[in-house]
Formats: structure tokens, C-alpha cells, sequence
């Protein structure tokens, strides 16, 4: 399809920065000179994407109509024969979530007023508390309560075990980014292959429930609490986790085993109270149907970014609405101001929001993109702006080269085996 009119695509470019992580964005501009972003970022295989919109999506864009955002997203995802996965979704999201900021700059509008308009002030958010023991962590939790957060994520070393994911240290600070305080938590690094960390399933599950109960013992019990557990755990041994949790009331419980197997969850669900949050590696509805149906999840983790944009996101959200299931979008340092922005336009449109994971950038990320949403005791809220709220600054951009980086990878310590990370 295309249109004469001042709203045909002519322009579709491919944006890689590093300001402080590895970003891919797509800038999409109108005849007329209107111009939107995407985020297309995927950790540790940025450079896939970046292919398979500069090789097989931005050609057919040229001369589209930028209104036409249902038929484009149909176009990319049922056109192409292989569908699915994280690149293929990445991109898609990209294409879809630059054409709502077009259409909302064209109505002069922020975008959440062409989603509905405001459901809520803003979105409330949890931050990543962490620490090597248990006083350090105390002083992460208020370090967040100080920044003016109202729910937070505890994660903590493991008694025998090196580096642990979900918790920061000063030694990735520093990479890529010239910081030298603490930061909770970048695990990627700029390495030529990725960094080998060991793991003790036994060990954590002896140590966590301890970890929760000396939080509530030192915080108290309204507190919002959260824990990852990353997808390390077999189905028996996180609904044991899920139990032994049950007297420490958390807001949720997630990833506590590998998502590919949707199915595991029943007995994860038949033996604790827990609520469960799942999907940040899902990248399509038809992956939650199941959980949806048989209502085996309490929280949606699916980002913008990686879901199939903004249309294909607010599909997964109201369907979870007809079985009382909420959102709770993933949003980790990887994912750009500019995905960021996309979901808190959603979030503050849905019925069904639940809570908004924020991380906050770099500076030198703010810069690049330079973001107009702002954090206020302890919910984010896009502005006002016509659009996302977010402009690239390319000469900014231009300063931080990509630069290779991976996640790392896990290995069980009794053996050297691979094991999930």
C-alpha cells in the first residue's frame, strides 16, 4: 500500500550507538518530514537485527504509508514465511512503534491520548537492590527508597559462588561506560566471547528464603518486594522455592524456570501462593495462550522491544485482562529511552497495568536519546511531548561507537556442565 500524500515513508535508517550499552534504532521520516523511533535493541546480537532491517525490512517500507500501522505490521509479520523469534519480533517492533510516534506527532498528541488517553498518573516502578551479603543489600534498598522507589527487586550473592546475576558490583560499573560507582546491574561486557559464571542450585535455595526473611525482618511487611530467579530452576525445585517464599509476601516470583516449556508452570501453580511474573523471552500472544487460558501466571513481562511493537503488545495486554493477569513490562538498560517511553505510553493507557521494571540509563544514554518522561515518588510517567517524548541526538550518538558484548553464560559449579542463565 502506499499514499501520495505527505505521509508516505521516504526515508528508513538504521542508528547503532554504545552509550554506555550496545543500542540499535530505527529512524523512520515522512514527505512531509516527520520522523518516529523505533527500538530494535536484542542483548548480545544487536548486529542481527541490525541486518535484517537494513537487508529485508526498510526496502519495502519506502513509499508506505506511515499511517497504514496495522496493515505494515500484518505486512512484516504474516508477508514473511518465517515468523517469530527475537530478531524477526525486534524488528517489527522497531517499524511499528517509529509509525505510532509518527501518527502521534502528526496529531499533535502524546501518544497514550491515540491508545485511549490516561488510565493513571503514572506507572509505578521497582528498582534493582542488590548485594554481595546482606548488609550491603540493606544499604541498597535504601539507597532505592532514597531515589524515591516504592517497590524493589532484592537479589543477593550465593554463599560459595563468584559473580551471581542480579547483582551489581563496582568491577561492571566501569565496563564500556567510564562509571566507576556501583550499578545495579549491567551484566553484559564488552568481551570477544562471553564471560563463564558458575552456579549452585541447592545452594541458592537454601539461601534465599533466608535472604527475604532478614529484608522483612529489617524493612517490614508493606514493603512491594520482588525476586528473580532467571529461569535456574527445575519445575519442582522453584515450586519449592515458591512455598518456602510464601511467608515473605512477594509481589512476584519470576522466570523461576526456562519459558520454553510453558506446561511445567501447573505445578509450579499447584504448590504455591506465590504470584508468578513470565515472558521477557517470549516474543508473540501465541506464547502465552496457554498460560493466559489456564491462568498459570499473575504478570506479563513482554517488552515493546521485543514483542512485535506497540500493536502487538496492547493485543498480549488485553487478552491477559480477560483472566485478571497484568503487565509487568520487562525493562532492563537494554531496552532504549526510546522502547522505555513506548511502554509507559501503554502502561498509563491499560486497565490492566501492574508495575514498570526501571532501570535507569547512563547519562551518557539520556544524552543520545535525551528522554522527556520523569520519575516522581516512585512512578514514571511519559510527558506531554507529541509522540514517545524521545529525539536521537546523532552527533551525540556518533561519540560511542558499537562495541562487541555478550551476556555471560553458566556453568554448574559441581560439574562445569552448561546450565541455564
Amino acid at each position: 500500500m502506499t499514499d501520495d500524500n505527505g505521509t508516505r515513508i521516504v526515508s528508513a535508517e538504521v542508528l547503532v550507538s554504545s552509550p554506555g550499552r550496545n543500542f540499535v534504532t530505527l529512524r523512520l521520516r515522512t514527505a512531509d518530514g516527520v520522523t518516529g523511533l523505533g527500538d530494535a535493541t536484542v542483548n548480545g546480537r544487536e548486529l542481527s537485527v541490525v541486518s535484517y532491517l537494513q537487508d529485508h525490512v526498510t526496502p519495502l517500507l519506502i513509499g508506505r504509508d506511515a499511517h497504514a500501522i496495522e496493515d505494515t505490521w500484518q505486512y512484516l509479520y504474516r508477508g514473511a514465511y518465517w515468523r517469530r523469534g527475537p530478531i524477526t519480533m525486534a524488528a517489527i517492533a522497531a517499524v511499528d512503534t517509529a509509525l505510532w510516534d509518527i501518527k502521534a506527532k502528526m496529531a499533535g498528541m502524546p501518544l497514550y491520548q491515540l491508545l485511549g488517553g490516561r488510565s493513571r498518573r503514572g506507572c509505578l516502578t521497582y528498582g534493582h537492590a542488590s548485594g554481595a551479603e546482606l548488609l550491603e543489600l540493606f544499604d541498597s534498598i535504601r539507597a532505592h527508597l532514597d531515589q524515591g522507589y516504592r517497590a524493589i527487586r532484592v537479589q543477593t550473592g550465593v554463599p560459595g559462588l563468584g559473580s551471581v546475576y542480579g547483582v551489581a558490583s563496582s568491577a561492571n560499573a566501569a565496563v564500556g561506560s567510564g562509571a566507576t560507582s556501583r550499578y545495579d546491574h549491567e551484566p553484559a561486557r564488552r568481551a570477544a566471547v562471553p564471560v563463564e559464571e558458575e552456579w549452585d542450585t541447592r545452594a541458592y535455595l537454601r539461601h534465599a528464603p533466608r535472604v527475604f526473611e532478614a529484608v522483612r525482618a529489617e524493612f517490614g511487611p508493606e514493603l512491594p518486594l520482588l525476586h528473580d530467579a532467571h529461569h535456574r530452576l527445575t519445575p519442582i525445585q522453584a515450586a519449592k522455592l515458591g512455598k518456602e517464599l510464601e511467608p515473605y509476601d512477594l509481589f512476584w516470583l519470576e522466570d523461576v524456570t526456562p519459558a520454553e516449556n510453558t506446561a511445567v508452570l501447573r505445578r509450579v501453580r499447584e504448590h504455591t501462593t506465590t504470584p508468578l511474573a513470565i515472558g521477557e523471552v517470549f516474543n508473540t500472544i501465541w506464547d502465552y495462550r496457554e498460560l493466559f487460558e489456564e491462568q498459570l501466571i499473575d504478570y506479563v513481562r513482554s517488552p515493546v522491544t521485543h514483542a512485535g511493537g506497540i500493536t502487538a503488545l496492547r493485543r498480549i495486554f488485553d487478552y491477559a485482562a480477560v483472566y485478571q493477569i497484568k503487565s509487568g513490562v520487562h525493562g532492563p538498560t537494554d531496552i532504549s529511552p526510546v522502547g522505555l517511553a513506548a511502554a509507559l505510553h501503554l502502561g498509563v493507557a491499560i486497565p490492566n497495568f501492574g508495575i514498570q521494571e526501571y532501570m535507569k540509563h547512563t547519562e551518557a544514554t539520556d544524552q543520545v536519546f535525551r528522554p522527556t518522561y520523569s520519575f516522581t515518588d516512585g512512578l514514571l510517567a511519559p510527558s506531554d511531548e507529541p509522540g514517545l517524548g524521545v529525539e536521537h541526538d546523532d552527533a551525540e550518538a556518533d561519540r560511542h561507537p558499537y562495541s562487541r558484548a555478550y551476556l555471560p553464560v553458566n556453568r554448574l559449579k559441581l560439574d562445569g556442565s552448561m546450565h541455564d542463565w
